[in-house]
C-alpha cells in the first residue's frame, strides 16, 4: 500500500483547520497550521505540531494572509510540508494555488487543477454537465456578459429570477430578483460582493425554481478508476442563500415511495458529473429539486472540495460496518491509494442534522458579532458531536466568517436526531458575543421543519426574528445572581461579606418585609423586578465569577461576569448581556426614549458592527425619507445597508474605504422644521 505523508500544511483556519489537525494526528501525520495575526492564539494553532504566521504583525485580512498563494507555499518550504489541505472557503477551490503546488512538487489534498478550472467556475461547468447528460436549470450563462447584456437576456428567462456569481459559493453575491426595475442595483450588488470575495465579479442569471429544494450528493474519487457517491444531503434551511441546518438522508426522499430510485438517479448523475471532469479526492454535486415534482432535479454546481456539512454523511454512512472518516479518504486518496470500497458496500444507518453556530445576531438581522466570547460550553452526550473553533474560550475576529462550530446529532430516526440537536443547543453556553443559538432552536420548533417539509424560502417567509423576552423566573435569577456577584466582589476573599444592617439595602424592616423594584437591563432592554428580602428568591450556586441557577424549573441558567466587569444571561440557548440600572440612569434612558417619540425615529444612524465603508447613496445636505438607504460597510465578506431612521435633511460622517467602529455614528439626520405658521391676532 502507498505509504501516506509525513507532514501536512492545513491551509485554512477555525473549525474545519482543527477538524483536519485532528485527523492528521490520528493518523500519525504531522500537522503543520498557518495563521493571520488574528488568529495567533487560536484553537488550531494550539493543536498543531507547527504553526507558520502569515502576514505582517499587527492586523491583516483574508488578502494578506490566508489567500496569499506565495505566503502559503512558502510555509510549505519553511516547514518541510509534502502536501496541502485547504478545508473550504479561502484558496480550497482556487485553480492558481493548485497549479502553484503542481509547480512545487507538493501535493494539493484535492482534485486536479484542470478539474477545479472547470468545475470552480458556475458557468463552464453548468456547461460542461450539461453536455454530459446531467440536467441544468434554463437561464444564461455565458463569461464576460456586461449588465446591459444581462438585463437585455432577463426579459427571455422571466422573472423571478436568480443572479449567481461565477465564482466561489457561500450563497454570497447571489440574490432574487422579483421586477425588471429591481435587476440594475441588484446585478450592482453581486458585482460589488463577488468581486471583493472572490476576485472575479462575472454574474450569470438562471431561472428560479419555484418550492426548491437543496440537495447535494457527496462523491469520492480516487486515482484507480472508481467513483462513488455517499447518498445525499438536504441542505434546504437557508438564509440569504447560506445553510444553516443541513441533514442526511434527505427528508423529501425519505417521505417517497420511489425515494430510494430519486436516490440513486442522483447518485447517478453526481458520478457521471465527477467523472466527466476527471474527478479525484472528495467532492459534492449539488441540486435543485423541485418539490411539486420531486423526480426532475437541476445541477447547480460542483464543489470542488470539503463541504462544511460533511460531518452529516460521516454520521449516516457505513462501510462494512465502520464509519467514514472524509478527511481521511481525502489523504488516502491524494498519496495515490485506491478506495477500499465499492458502491454496492456503501450503507445509510439512521438520520444525522448538523447545525452552524456562528457569531451574530439574528434580532438585529442577523449581524455579524465579533469580539471575545469568554465563556464557551458545547455539549458532548450519546449522539453528539461537536466540531468547534473554541474550546472554553476565544476570540471571534471581525476579519473573517463568523462560524464558531457546527453541532451534529445522530439518531436512529430523524425525530430523534431531531430533538438531540435541540437538546444540546438548549445545553451550549457562549458568553460574550452574540449567537444564533436561539434562533436554530427557533427553526427546529418550527411545525414545517418537523415535519419535514423544507424549501429554500422557508426561512425567508418566516420574517425577522425576535428574541424570546426572559420569563419572570428568569429575570429573578439575573437580578438576584448579579446581586449576588456584586456581594461576592466586594469580599476581599471571594466570600460574600456580611453588611452592616444599614448598609444592606435589601427592603429588610420591623414587621412585614417591604418589596424594592430592581431595574434589570437585557442586552438594552429595560425591566422593573421586584424584589423580597424573606430569602424566598431563587436558589443559586456560584462563586466571584459565575452564578448557576440550582433546581430551576426553565432548566440550566447561568450568569456569568464578563473580564470587562460585565456580565451576561444564559438559559436554553438565549444569552444576553444583563446588568442592574442605577434611578438616574433608568430616569436618562426613559427621556431618551421618549426624544425618539417625539422625532418618529433615531437621527444617528450608527454601524451595527466594525467594517469597512463600501458605497454611499446620499451626501451631506440631501433630503431623506425613513427607511431610504444612506450607506453600506462591509464586515465578515457580507455587504449590510443602513437606513435613515426619520425624515430629514442628512450629514454623512464617514466617506467610502473609511474603517468604522462598532456603535460609530456615520451619519446623522435632523428632522424637518414644523410647518405650522404661529397663528396672531382674533381667532388665534
Amino acid at each position: 500500500m502507498t505509504e501516506l505523508f509525513d507532514t501536512v500544511l492545513v491551509a485554512n483556519r477555525g473549525e474545519i483547520a482543527v477538524r483536519v489537525i485532528r485527523t492528521l494526528k490520528r493518523l500519525g501525520i504531522r500537522a503543520v497550521a498557518v495563521y493571520a495575526p488574528d488568529d495567533a492564539d487560536a484553537l488550531h494553532v494550539h493543536l498543531a505540531d507547527e504553526a507558520v504566521a502569515l502576514g505582517d504583525a499587527g492586523h491583516a485580512g483574508a488578502t494578506e494572509t490566508y489567500l496569499d498563494i506565495d505566503a502559503v507555499v512558502g510555509a510549505c518550504r519553511r516547514s518541510g510540508a509534502q502536501a496541502v489541505h485547504p478545508g473550504y472557503g479561502f484558496l480550497s477551490e482556487n485553480v492558481d494555488f493548485a497549479r502553484a503546488l503542481e509547480a512545487a512538487d507538493i501535493a494539493f489534498i484535492g482534485p486536479p487543477s484542470e478539474a477545479i478550472n472547470l468545475m470552480g467556475d458556475k458557468i463552464r461547468s453548468k456547461n460542461h454537465v450539461g453536455e454530459h447528460g446531467v440536467p441544468v436549470v434554463p437561464g444564461i450563462a455565458e463569461p464576460g456578459l456586461s449588465d446591459a447584456e444581462l438585463i437585455d437576456a432577463a426579459a427571455s428567462i422571466g422573472f423571478p429570477l436568480l443572479i449567481k456569481p461565477s465564482a466561489g459559493g457561500g450563497g454570497k453575491g447571489m440574490g432574487a430578483v422579483e421586477s425588471p426595475e429591481q435587476l440594475p442595483e441588484a446585478l450592482a450588488s453581486a458585482r460589488r460582493t463577488a468581486a471583493s470575495a472572490f476576485g472575479d465579479d462575472t454574474l450569470f442569471l438562471e431561472r428560479l425554481v419555484t418550492r426548491p429544494r437543496h440537495i447535494e450528493v457527496q462523491v469520492l474519487a480516487d486515482a484507480h478508476g472508481r467513483t462513488v457517491h455517499l447518498a445525499e444531503r438536504e441542505c434546504s434551511l437557508q438564509r440569504r442563500h447560506q445553510k444553516v441546518i443541513e441533514e442526511a438522508p434527505a427528508p423529501l426522499l425519505e417521505s417517497l415511495a420511489r425515494g430510494p430510485q430519486i436516490r440513486a438517479d442522483l447518485g447517478a448523475a453526481a458520478v457521471r458529473a465527477a467523472e466527466s471532469v476527471g474527478y479525484r479526492g472528495a467532492g459534492t454535486v449539488e441540486f435543485l429539486v423541485s418539490d411539486d415534482a420531486p423526480d426532475e432535479f437541476f445541477f447547480m454546481e460542483m464543489n470542488t472540495r470539503l463541504q462544511v456539512e460533511h460531518p452529516v454523511t460521516e454520521e449516516i454512512v457505513r462501510v462494512r460496518d465502520r464509519r467514514l472518516d472524509l478527511v481521511e479518504q481525502q489523504i488516502r486518496i491524494a498519496a495515490g491509494q485506491e478506495l477500499d470500497f465499492a458502491q454496492d458496500e456503501v450503507e445509510l444507518s439512521g438520520h444525522a442534522v448538523e447545525a452552524r453556530v456562528y457569531a451574530e445576531d439574528p434580532a438585529a438581522g442577523f449581524l455579524p458579532s465579533s469580539g471575545f466570547a469568554f465563556r464557551v460550553e458545547l455539549p458532548i452526550g450519546d449522539g453528539v458531536r461537536v466540531d468547534s473553533a473554541l474550546e472554553g474560550s476565544g476570540s471571534v475576529s471581525p476579519t473573517f466568517d463568523p462560524m464558531i462550530a457546527k453541532v451534529i446529532a445522530h439518531g436512529a430516526d430523524r425525530s430523534e436526531a431531531l430533538a438531540r440537536l435541540d437538546a444540546a443547543l438548549a445545553d451550549s453556553v457562549i458568553l460574550g458575543v452574540a449567537t444564533n443559538l436561539e434562533y436554530l432552536r427557533f427553526l427546529l420548533a418550527d411545525d414545517d421543519v418537523v415535519a419535514g417539509r423544507l424549501d429554500t424560502n422557508l426561512i425567508e417567509r418566516r420574517g425577522p426574528f425576535a428574541s424570546r423576552e426572559l420569563t419572570a423566573s428568569e429575570r429573578d435569577f439575573a437580578v438576584a445572581a448579579l446581586e449576588r456577584l456584586q456581594r461576592t466582589a466586594a469580599g476581599a476573599d471571594g466570600e460574600e461579606p456580611a453588611p452592616a444592617p444599614w448598609e444592606a439595602g435589601d427592603g429588610w424592616r420591623l414587621g412585614e418585609h417591604r418589596r424594592r423594584t430592581v431595574h434589570l437591563d437585557v442586552d438594552g432592554e429595560t425591566f422593573s423586578v421586584g424584589v423580597g428580602s424573606d430569602g424566598s428568591g431563587p436558589h443559586l450556586d456560584g462563586g466571584m465569577h459565575e452564578v448557576r441557577l440550582v433546581d430551576g424549573d426553565g432548566g440550566r441558567a447561568v450568569v456569568a461576569r464578563d473580564p470587562g466587569g460585565g456580565a451576561w444571561f444564559a438559559a436554553g440557548g438565549r444569552a444576553a448581556p444583563v446588568r442592574l440600572l442605577g434611578r438616574r440612569e433608568k430616569l436618562h434612558r426613559d427621556l431618551a426614549l421618549l426624544e425618539r417619540e417625539v422625532a418618529g425615529g433615531d437621527p444617528d444612524v450608527k454601524a451595527p458592527m466594525p467594517g469597512a465603508v463600501v458605497s454611499a447613496s446620499v451626501v451631506t445636505g440631501d433630503r431623506v425619507e425613513p427607511g431610504q438607504p444612506l450607506l453600506s460597510i462591509e464586515a465578515m465578506k457580507m455587504e449590510h445597508p443602513l437606513l435613515a431612521g426619520i425624515a430629514g435633511t442628512v450629514t454623512v460622517h464617514v466617506g467610502v474605504g473609511d474603517q468604522v467602529t462598532k456603535d460609530q455614528i456615520l451619519a446623522s439626520v435632523a428632522p424637518d422644521a414644523a410647518h405650522d405658521e404661529p397663528t396672531t391676532g382674533e381667532g388665534a
